[in-house]
């Protein structure tokens, strides 16, 4: 069995890419599941997934409070199909919701085995944040 020379998986990649069921924006954040990952089963641990959507939700809010934030709670999570060691885990998030100090980021987790193209929605939940000062107290979202 021949290797696919680099450039010509390369071009496949893109092509799965440009026709995935998946979102097409750039994701948040992109993180490749380990061992150490794993629960006592060897899966992979469903808190190491929830802290990686917990760091691309925060990376959205950050940006959209213009600074510091807090996540208070997290909505609606529900695990669609297991993430595997190896497993390209992409992370989308976008703000749905913003309130005075306070907002709302949608994320995604998909999960593509390293050598295939086709890619699996693992899970999708909503994290609400509010905005913080220096004296950790609630602060209005700026205005746009």
């Amino acid at each position: 069995m021949s290797e696919v020379p680099t450039a010509q998986r390369a071009e496949t990649l893109a092509k799965a890419w440009e026709k995935a069921e998946w979102p097409h924006e750039a994701p948040v954040l992109r993180a490749i599941a380990m061992p150490s990952d794993t629960n006592p089963e060897g899966d992979i641990f469903g808190g190491w997934l929830l802290s990686q959507m917990d760091l691309a939700a925060a990376s959205i809010a950050f940006h959209r409070a213009a600074g510091r934030c807090a996540t208070i709670a997290v909505d609606g999570m529900t695990f669609i199909s297991p993430v595997f060691v190896g497993d390209e885990v992409s992370l989308f998030a976008r703000v749905v919701h913003t309130g005075r100090t306070s907002l709302k980021v949608q994320v995604e987790a998909w999960r593509r085995r390293r050598d295939a193209e086709q890619a699996h929605k693992v899970t999708e939940g909503v994290f609400t944040f509010v905005a913080i000062g220096e004296d950790r107290k609630p602060r209005p979202l700026p205005v746009f």
